[in-house]
């Protein structure tokens, strides 16, 4: 069974830091795109970071320069290190797969798993 775990939420406040991981199991750590998505209340869910099993990775212009997307592929964990946080990232963090040649990050709909998600709230 292919599970996605996160961890690391919680309540910060503004300026403050915090690592999510997502921990992976039951699919080979190969060929993959991993993302971090995030839904605030009354928002869409919307995509925050991605990275791929050849090391690229990717961020959105809301998070750019204070967030930070890695994995340790012998762990099969991705981590989102969040850094500079604002009360605009206040949201329930998912991260999610999409395994094979062909994976990507681009379209919510593909991602093939998805974890039950992780609340970061940021404080004033």
């Amino acid at each position: 069974e292919v599970q996605l775990v996160e961890s690391g939420g919680g309540l910060v406040q503004a300026g403050g830091s915090l690592r999510l991981s997502c921990a992976a199991s039951g699919f080979i750590f190969d060929d993959y795109a991993i993302g971090w998505f995030r839904q605030a209340p009354g928002k869409e869910r919307e995509v925050v970071s991605c990275i791929k099993s050849d090391g690229n990775t990717d961020y959105s212009d809301s998070v750019r320069g204070r967030f930070t997307i890695s994995s340790d592929d012998a762990k099969k964990t991705v981590y989102l290190q969040m850094n500079a946080l604002k009360p605009g990232d206040t949201a329930v963090y998912y991260c999610a797969a999409d395994v094979g040649v062909f994976s990507s990050c681009e379209f919510q709909g593909g991602m093939d798993f998805w974890g039950k998600g992780t609340l970061v709230t940021v404080s004033p």
